[in-house]
């Protein structure tokens, strides 16, 4: 069956696109991947996808797409088939992309707005193996979204996209997988945008001494350390200078499907943050608001 199978990239549009990029590059940890078309990508050196964020200057700050990957051009037909039937607005149906990589996908947006890609056959890039203390991202780990109708947005990503439900905290945020990781893409309720990025680090030493590099350069964190009990991953989340929320993340679970059975958790500090140690809380994370570009298509 069909089915997405990992992230690819999350695409931003920001006003000031020097100090984002010198963000991602000089104080987050990413490397350069490459221009196009005025556009800069950045990768994470532990993992060879192309790249993890594009980002344009733009007027407006709006999330321009959320790329999907899928294992074959022909799971790509048949997603789009999927999406379609759905009732979700096409952007563009399967094609070459001319993007940085290539490869062969389509967008659409979900039935909130929300720009999405799903693609195939894209170019692999450089990794190599990192080393405890460098403190630097291997991955995009997961991706969390506010919908107005959060629910039905679960139905979307398991009935159409393929994911797995592998628990949920209360009624209100539900955690979904495509892989052998505890989640992907969680959902929460809310106006439809971005709730955060979180970057997959080596081991908790890696994310503490990323935490300290961020302080060093002026960025401190918003919420964290901590360790949550869904997933059972460390945390600790920052803002870029263009205020998107951002996650140094370790220590995801792995799930096996044969055996693992969703939970719901009652929320409580103490779930929310096993450790409870930390400085702040869901409270100091910015402000969920409609993000800028929905249903207006990036173009790029």
């Amino acid at each position: 069956m069909a089915r997405v199978s990992e992230i690819r990239h999350v695409g931003y549009a920001v006003t000031d696109l020097a100090a984002e990029a010198a963000f991602y590059r000089d104080i987050w940890g990413l490397k350069e991947a490459g221009e196009k078309d005025g556009m800069l990508h950045f990768a994470a050196e532990g993992n060879d996808e192309l790249y993890v964020v594009r980002l344009r200057q733009s007027e407006t700050q709006r999330i321009d797409i959320i790329t999907l990957a899928a294992d074959s051009r022909e799971d790509v037909d048949a997603l789009h088939a999927k999406v379609a039937d759905y009732g979700c607005q096409i952007v563009f149906a399967p094609k070459e992309l001319d993007t940085l990589g290539g490869g062969y996908g389509f967008r659409f947006f979900s039935k909130d707005g929300l720009p999405f890609e799903i693609s195939a056959d894209v170019a692999r890039g450089t990794s190599r193996e990192l080393t405890r203390w460098e403190g630097i991202p291997q991955k995009i780990s997961h991706i969390v979204l506010h919908s107005p109708d959060h629910k039905e947005m679960v139905r979307f990503f398991t009935d159409v996209l393929g994911f797995k439900v592998s628990d949920w905290l209360g009624d209100f945020m539900c955690f979904l997988r495509c892989n052998q990781w505890h989640h992907r893409i969680a959902l929460l309720p809310g106006p439809a945008c971005l709730n955060h990025v979180a970057y997959d680090m080596l081991g908790v030493d890696d994310m503490m001494r990323g935490i300290h590099r961020l302080k060093q350069q002026g960025t401190d964190i918003r919420w964290g350390p901590g360790r949550h009990t869904a997933g059972n991953n460390t945390f600790s989340y920052f803002t870029t200078p263009a205020g998107f929320a951002v996650e140094y993340t370790a220590d995801l679970e792995e799930v096996d499907d044969a055996t693992w059975e969703a939970k719901v958790h009652t929320p409580a500090p103490m779930v929310m943050d096993q450790w409870g140690i930390g400085i702040g809380g869901p409270q100091t994370m910015p402000h969920p608001a409609p993000d800028a570009g929905l249903f207006q298509p990036a173009g790029v």
